[in-house]
């Protein structure tokens, strides 16, 4: 990767829909180079997709919630995610350090909603309990970086 690929990159999550045409411009190439470096990019690895990205609240999600996860015993990750995998509140789900085994986001229509969720999380044997957040404000976000 070089500078041009992180200003592609750059402009690329700022507008995933930008034509390779617009994105030469500004980089200074032409449609065809950025083409190139973009199907480069994602044969590498770099870009892992393409998608689209929503308002939570718009499409009747708006409850988000942070939920630390402890485990009775040894729980290693692959067994974590297929625990929480077939969840569909859950956003993601991370193993952490500190006492906590995992870091679960939970996004639901409500509070009732969040509570069957927080449900679904805590109902599996290897779970010993969970710790809650539920997200007041959003402050700052950056996806893709």
């Amino acid at each position: 990767m070089d500078s041009l690929d992180t200003r592609i990159l750059d402009l690329l999550r700022e507008d995933g829909r930008a034509s390779y045409h617009d994105l030469g411009q500004q980089v200074g190439l032409s449609a065809s180079a950025v083409k190139r470096r973009v199907d480069r990019m994602t044969e590498d690895g770099v870009i892992r997709g393409f998608t689209v990205l929503t308002d939570p609240e718009a499409v009747g999600h708006g409850t988000e919630a942070y939920v630390e996860l402890f485990c009775r015993g040894i729980v290693g990750p692959s067994e974590l995610r297929r625990i929480l995998k077939d969840i569909p509140e859950v956003i993601e789900a991370t193993t952490v350090t500190g006492q906590a085994d995992a870091l679960v986001t939970l996004r639901a229509k409500d509070t009732r909603h969040l509570e069957l969720a927080l449900e679904k999380v805590r109902s599996p044997q290897q779970v010993d309990s969970t710790r809650s957040a539920i997200v007041l404000s959003r402050l700052i976000e950056r996806r893709g970086q």
